[in-house]
């Protein structure tokens, strides 16, 4: 899907270069083999960095990151930051697999290895070691720990900082000297802490950010189509266990159908519901 967005056409009339090489396929199958044999484990990363300059592929020169790589990363809101090794250190296979089994980003905290593996790569970088590890083990008496057993329930999960911009709410509080006072809180991904850390400190009078890592569980969610009496809308169905248990129809689907037919937002807003309820009971 990232290359028929860069090249302007379906999935289907694409055709792969670097990234349908042997090499590449291996790589795809060789990551997906290992995971099942390790357990299926849950899969944390660093934070993607990329280095800086130029690539020579199949379609000429092309700056880093590699268009294939910021889309597929870009596809899945995964950040990546750039630094001065003028190498390609992250590949569209690569970020293909952060993007599709990493549940969060970041620095360990609290792990505690049980096995430590290393690849090692034929090119001298000039800042870095040319060197990949993977990490085998566990974080035991931590939120960031799930505990699974026979029949444990299927949610999702992964972990926030609570701090940044998946979502942004206030509280008002009582401050010391009974001064009043505004609790921000936002959530955000654990790779964009950082920005918007700095983005609190520079748009309001705080001097400081508190931020911690939390863990949230979450249904597995995909948008669907309904059809109403007034046309159709886009809902948000959580599942849990393969049983649809939340339906949310989208603000903005309902907002614009509401404006084409003149139906009140309500009446909209309700109808999709109703739909939804019928279609997921099917």
């Amino acid at each position: 899907m990232a290359e028929g967005k860069i090249h302007g056409l379906p999935p289907e009339q694409v055709h792969f270069h670097e990234v349908g090489a042997v090499d590449s396929i291996m790589d795809i199958v060789g990551a997906c083999v290992a995971l099942e044999l390790l357990g299926k484990p849950r899969v944390l990363a660093a934070p993607v960095v990329e280095g800086a300059g130029f690539i020579d592929c199949a379609h000429g020169r092309f700056p880093l990151p590699a268009p294939a790589t910021l889309a597929i990363l870009g596809a899945r809101g995964v950040g990546i930051t750039q630094c001065d090794e003028p190498h390609e250190l992250v590949t569209p296979t690569g970020a293909a697999l952060l993007a599709e089994f990493v549940e969060s980003f970041g620095p360990m905290q609290g792990l505690v290895a049980a096995k430590i593996g290393y690849g090692l790569g034929t090119r001298d970088n000039q800042t870095r070691p040319n060197v990949l590890r993977a990490v085998l083990g566990e974080i035991p008496g931590s939120a960031l720990r799930v505990q699974r057993s026979a029949g444990a329930n299927d949610w999702e999960t992964d972990t926030v900082a609570v701090e940044g911009a998946l979502d942004v709410f206030h509280t008002p509080i009582q401050m010391k000297k009974n001064r009043p006072g505004v609790l921000l809180t936002v959530l955000c991904a654990a790779a964009d802490a950082d920005r918007f850390s700095e983005l609190i400190l520079h748009e309001t009078s705080a001097f400081g950010v508190r931020r911690y890592s939390t863990e949230r569980r979450k249904l597995k969610r995909e948008l669907v189509k309904v059809k109403t009496q007034f046309g159709e809308v886009t809902v948000k169905v959580g599942k849990l266990n393969g049983k649809v248990v939340q339906v949310a129809p989208e603000f903005e689907s309902c907002k614009k159908l509401a404006e084409q037919t003149g139906v009140a937002l309500r009446k909209v807003y309700e109808a999709a519901i109703k739909a939804a309820n019928i279609e997921c009971s099917k």
